[in-house]
């Protein structure tokens, strides 16, 4: 056997699968893999992270234990965060919840999401807010600005480093991909609304980035006050 090859082996004995499971668990919470999406493959799960594919087969299982995927005989591994936990229970929840009612919840949850963000989030965490932030604001239609304006929202939860608010936070990205918001969005999102709440996101980034939870938190206000102004003067309601 190689010295590489001993090492190797030597440093899978010693948690590889936990350290992967780690890994791909923080690459779903913060979407880079999506829910229902395929992972790659277990041999290039194994490629990209250089470990066996016992190892991976391992980190797997973890994730599945964990809610975190399903592993389908023949087909392959599919992430299921955070759509499946909580059982039919979310669906129903999804159903009977307005766009108004979810901006309610919204309203009253993220305000302090984010004072909890300034405080807590390391560089790591703050880089990967601005990556999704650059995404928003190069979006050039609703569905890619929807997309990653869902994905700044969870990282800011994920910042919090509260577990509670990172399931709670999940629920209501799941609640936004409702067909209820999905009927609405394309006549709120609008060019010039879409350059608004970007200029939103930069406000409460910037307010983060600076540690200022007071600043954070009125920004983040002022956000939600105007998406929920949205919901009630619709521009289908003929108000402009």
């Amino acid at each position: 056997m190689t010295d590489i090859a001993r090492d190797a082996q030597q440093a899978e004995g010693n948690g590889a699968p936990a350290k992967l499971a780690t890994r791909l668990r923080e690459q779903i919470l913060r979407g880079i893999f999506q829910d229902g999406q395929r992972l790659p493959s277990e041999r290039q799960l194994a490629e990209d992270n250089a470990v066996s594919r016992g190892t991976v087969r391992e980190a797997l299982r973890l994730l599945e234990q964990g809610d975190f995927l399903s592993r389908k005989r023949g087909s392959g591994s599919y992430v299921t965060y955070p759509a499946e936990q909580g059982g039919p229970e979310r669906e129903d929840v999804a159903e009977i919840t307005s766009p108004l009612q979810l901006l309610e919840v919204r309203l009253a949850l993220e305000p302090q999401m984010v004072r909890l963000a300034s405080r807590n989030m390391t560089a790591r965490d703050i880089a990967g807010l601005e990556e999704a932030l650059r995404n928003t604001e190069a979006a050039k239609d609703e569905e890619i600005f929807s997309h990653w304006d869902k994905i700044f929202h969870l990282r800011i939860a994920e910042g919090t480093r509260n577990p509670l608010m990172i399931t709670m936070y999940g629920q209501i990205n799941h609640v936004r991909t409702h067909d209820l918001w999905e009927s609405i969005k394309g006549a709120i999102l609008t060019p010039e609304r879409i350059r608004q709440y970007n200029a939103h996101h930069r406000e409460v980034f910037d307010a983060i980035r600076r540690r200022d939870p007071e600043a954070a938190v009125a920004c983040m206000n002022n956000h939600l006050l105007l998406a929920q102004q949205d919901l009630v003067v619709s521009p289908d309601d003929g108000a402009g």
